[in-house]
């Protein structure tokens, strides 16, 4: 049995962000109703959050079935900060998907994972949000992060919503700036670029940070009833009263969220316990834990990544790809 071997120009040509959004939504709902399986992600910390190795590096192993594609499969990826890495002008995240035929055990498929993993982290915010907005098309969102991880955001978002007015703040003006012409075909509304980081809160439906921060810089008092705060960053960009003062939480998946992320504090000082979250974006989707006339409350949102979405979009690249008869073999048994 041979293996597909798919780069990540290959994976640009076989989806879109339209795609990628409906099979996050697909996804969440599988979690769900339980034809899609989830473990809790695996960290391997190799000195981003530990002294030992001294790498500033991390690597996460994530496993998932889906149900609808009867496809198992593992995202192994990470985020390597090192100078090395800097200096040879490599990107954070690097990292693979390999897929598995779960009667068999044949291994199908191995491709890059850092596309799919940004597009689908994007796309799992614009699923989410078309739980919440159920009949509304525009919206209006304010930003803090303008990296990769921003702008894919703002693509998924764009790409089920019409983004009538879109604040963006990064510590770095010139990269806010710079985002705010690469991202204008994508928003029909204005872009504003904020010198202030509470007014990239201030009078939107939707806040989300993408960034590394790790001192709580994102005040409790800039988020106002009625929106909903999407915690998408790996470290500590909320203070904590974001999240204890908070009218519903949700998360993607409780054990890996209530240690990582932004609640992994407010936990660990015994702040938060599981029973405080109002439930999973898997409950949200089946409608058993569903978020309405949320007009005067403040949603927190915590997505800290399913391997499961990955997988997703991987199993359907590979079918795709499969039938375009796209990418190369490989036998790993010869």
């Amino acid at each position: 049995m041979k293996t597909l071997l798919l780069s990540r120009s290959d994976i640009r040509e076989l989806i879109s962000y339209k795609e990628v959004v409906d099979l996050c939504g697909k996804t969440y709902y599988g979690v769900g109703e339980g034809t899609v399986i989830n473990p809790t992600k695996v960290n391997l910390p190799m000195g981003d959050s530990n002294p030992f190795p001294p790498h500033n590096s991390s690597m996460n192993a994530m496993p998932a079935y889906i149900g609808w594609l009867d496809m198992a499969g593992i995202k192994w990826q990470g985020g390597f900060a090192s100078d090395q890495r800097k200096a040879a002008g490599l990107p954070f995240i690097h990292g693979m998907n390999i897929l598995c035929d779960p009667v068999m055990g044949n291994f199908l498929a191995v491709m890059d994972s850092t596309l799919i993993s940004n597009m689908r982290t994007g796309g799992q915010t614009a699923s989410i949000m078309q739980y919440l907005y159920k009949s509304r098309k525009n919206v209006k969102v304010g930003l803090y992060g303008c990296g990769v991880q921003g702008h894919t955001q703002i693509e998924a978002i764009s790409a089920v919503f019409d983004i009538e007015e879109l604040k963006v703040y990064d510590i770095y003006k010139p990269a806010a700036v710079k985002f705010e012409s690469e991202m204008a075909s994508f928003v029909k509304g204005k872009i504003v670029v904020c010198d202030d980081p509470k007014d990239a809160a201030t009078d939107v439906d939707v806040v989300i940070s993408v960034t590394l921060a790790k001192d709580g810089f994102i005040k409790s008092e800039w988020i106002k009833p009625g929106t909903v705060y999407f915690a998408m960053g790996t470290y500590q960009e909320a203070d904590h009263d974001t999240i204890l003062k908070a009218d519903k939480i949700l998360v993607d998946n409780i054990g890996q969220c209530m240690h990582r992320g932004a609640l992994r504090e407010v936990v660990e000082l015994g702040k938060l316990k599981e029973e405080d979250l109002y439930g999973t974006i898997g409950e949200l989707a089946i409608g058993t834990k569903p978020v309405e006339n949320f007009e005067n409350e403040r949603i927190v949102i915590v997505p800290i990544g399913l391997g499961a979405m990955d997988i997703a979009v991987a199993g359907t690249v590979y079918n795709k790809a499969i039938s375009l008869s796209m990418g190369s073999e490989f036998s790993f048994d010869m």
